[in-house]
């Protein structure tokens, strides 16, 4: 049975912030999660892993990145400071 978005708010603004917990309310991480299973932040059905695919990004601007990225690791090994963009003694 789905519940309306209309619903849910008419019954989260009804209920009593300050109401105890029942003896037989269920954690939401034990719901479907297996004792043997790493457990997340987030079970999956919450939020589920965006979908695998092809890599959008070329070889090319993946060299490029991976070039910058050198470059400034070398400045910053070399003991030069290029943090306004120019290079200076640190």
């Amino acid at each position: 049975m789905l519940v309306s978005d209309d619903e849910l708010t008419a019954e989260a603004l009804a209920a009593d912030p300050d109401a105890p917990m029942s003896d037989d309310a269920v954690s939401l991480w034990s719901l479907g999660a297996d004792a043997d299973e790493d457990r997340d932040l987030l079970p999956g059905w919450y939020m589920p892993s965006p979908a695998g695919g092809a890599s959008r990004h070329s070889r090319r601007r993946k060299r490029v990145v991976y070039l910058v990225v050198a470059a400034f690791l070398l400045i910053n090994a070399a003991g030069l400071c290029s943090t306004y963009g120019i290079v200076e003694i640190a």
